[in-house]
């Protein structure tokens, strides 16, 4: 095997011994070699040129007259997965692997996957955005009983429309002692979310500022970052204190530490997106993350994870070559056994390709025009049908003004019954969910159109959660381009099946393939050039996975 490190070392790093064993440059039996972990990799000058040694001693010592030794011209340590990404991340928040799976909205990013990932030594986030205060209650009882105090956590998403859920979620999850939470989908900052980091801070004699409750914002403008590692401002630390919320010595306190010590920069990502690249992304939210650290000088320092298009080995040794503290999944999740999707958008996901996928009107944020990435293949037609509505919201001022077409159009193939009848279920919805839309709704008509239209755009989701066969032309399935880099990674592995799709087994799989390829690119800064083939970064099989590694279950 010809390899360019015959050319790259002139001053060997040690010597070679082989003991009855010859160099390697089978790729074949390169394979194994390199896939493994637990060992180190010497390579060695040949006169066929750089090659793998295998067995032998290794020494610093310039061999004496007459011995056969071969000068060291590369070495690739042994790696241990736990090292990837930021250690006092993973100190902090009592994990073995800096490696998230975020919070999909209505409970996909389900119980079963937060207790996979926190048995597994990672970290999950339960998908709390869209669903009752009963449903997240039940979660919380089921995770806290189950996990004890094992890593996990739970979502909170800004809601600019129902802030007074918003409000009563922080509430629960208080009450219930909810330690860690991600915030995702602000656009500022809210009393609720400030109160939830807040509660409970105090000093400890020695003087260092505790706070309980910790906040992973999931963030893509800088302006929001700032927010988030600032901290919090003076105006809602006034508004707390009136109300009683926090004493004068939090206040006080809470001019010391960040809102959020840990930020995922959120790239090109399924359902909430501004399609921000990440190999742009990462590297401005780090600067901002530096400069607020030298301007406050927190006792902890702050740190940066990446998020969206996470789906590949490559994408999860790019993320930690730039400098990311931790890699956040989300759309491959999905499409894991463990989510709370069906299994009929789990075989819609797992044909997906990269540009299978649109932007269409958000649920939550339909009055303002915020927009989430959703799949466009396997039959539905949401994002068309979603863009429609957010047009004929924008082109009229009530449901009475539609033109008789539009509303026959809308009545027979989006919703399948009167509009009338959509507004009495979506009344009875808002009278135990926020009264205040209902009032707002009854004296405004175009406030009450675009609450008929949510309809659809919440029901949708639903729709496909539950696999609903006859609806699956409406499904929204939220889902960034990493689906289709996922699937196509994953052919002719035992991953392709969706059967075997375990979030852990992904998890694994992913740092696996990132660890091997971070022995690639140490071979090649030492001019050594193997072929792509001799590194296997394809999905690792679970029996495979303690010999590759020397990690255990």
């Amino acid at each position: 095997m010809h390899t360019a490190g015959q050319y790259a070392a002139s001053s060997p790093l040690g010597w070679w011994f082989p003991e009855r064993t010859v160099p390697s440059t089978d790729i074949a039996s390169l394979r194994p070699i390199l896939g493994d972990l637990k060992r180190p990799v010497i390579f060695v000058r040949t006169p066929k040129g750089s090659e793998i040694a295998v067995g032998g001693n290794g020494s610093y010592a310039v061999p004496s007259n007459g011995s056969e030794g071969l000068p060291i011209v590369a070495y690739l340590p042994a790696t241990a997965l736990e090292n990837l990404g930021d250690s006092s991340f993973r100190a902090d928040h009592g994990l073995r692997y800096a490696y998230l799976a975020g919070a999909m909205a209505n409970g996909i990013a389900s119980v079963e996957i937060v207790e996979a990932m926190s048995r597994a030594g990672m970290l999950g986030f339960f998908g709390a955005a869209g669903l009752s205060l009963e449903r997240i209650d039940t979660a919380i009882g089921r995770l806290q009983a189950s996990l004890g105090e094992r890593p996990h956590g739970f979502n909170l998403i800004h809601s600019p429309n129902e802030p007074d859920h918003e409000a009563a979620t922080v509430e629960l999850f208080i009450k219930r002692g909810v330690r860690l939470i991600e915030a995702s989908a602000y656009l500022k900052l809210t009393p609720p979310v400030v109160r939830y980091r807040l509660h409970g801070i105090h000093r400890r004699p020695d003087g260092k500022i505790v706070t309980p409750n910790r906040i992973i914002a999931k963030v893509s403008r800088i302006e929001v970052a700032t927010r988030f590692f600032s901290p919090a401002p003076e105006a809602i630390l006034r508004e707390l204190l009136e109300k009683g919320q926090i004493t004068a010595e939090q206040a006080e306190l809470a001019k010391q530490v960040p809102i959020a010590q840990d930020l995922t920069a959120e790239a090109d990502s399924g359902g909430h997106t501004d399609n921000r690249p990440a190999i742009t992304l990462l590297p401005i939210l780090i600067s901002c993350r530096d400069q607020l650290q030298k301007q406050y000088g927190y006792e902890q320092p702050l740190r940066v994870g990446l998020g969206g298009g996470i789906a590949t080995p490559a994408a999860v040794a790019a993320a930690f070559a730039m400098g990311a503290a931790y890699v956040l999944t989300g759309s491959i999740n999905q499409a894991c056994v463990e989510s709370g999707s069906s299994d009929l958008v789990r075989s819609m996901l797992a044909e997906a390709e990269q540009a299978d996928v649109a932007m269409a009107p958000a649920a939550d944020m339909f009055e303002m025009g915020v927009k989430v990435q959703v799949l466009k293949r396997g039959g539905t037609m949401f994002p068309m049908r979603a863009t429609k509505l957010y047009e004929l919201y924008k082109g009229y001022p009530s449901i009475e003004a539609l033109p008789p077409a539009e509303r026959a159009n809308l009545e027979k193939n989006f919703f399948r019954t009167s509009l009338d009848e959509i507004w009495n279920q979506t009344r009875e919805f808002f009278r135990k969910r926020d009264p205040q839309q209902v009032t707002r709704a009854e004296a405004e008509p175009k406030h009450r159109m675009a609450l008929i239209f949510r309809w659809y755009l919440g029901h949708s989701s639903r729709w496909a959660n539950a696999g609903e066969a006859d609806r699956k032309i409406d499904f929204q399935v939220w889902c960034g381009p990493a689906m289709g880099a996922y699937n196509e990674w994953t052919k002719g592995s035992y991953l392709q099946d969706v059967r075997n799709r375990k979030v852990a087994d992904v998890a694994r799989s992913l740092l696996y393939g990132a660890a091997v390829l971070g022995r690639l690119n140490q071979a090649r800064a030492q001019g050594i050039e193997l072929p792509r083939e001799a590194f296997p970064i394809e999905p690792i099989e679970p029996a495979a996975w303690t010999r590759a590694t020397g990690d255990g279950e």
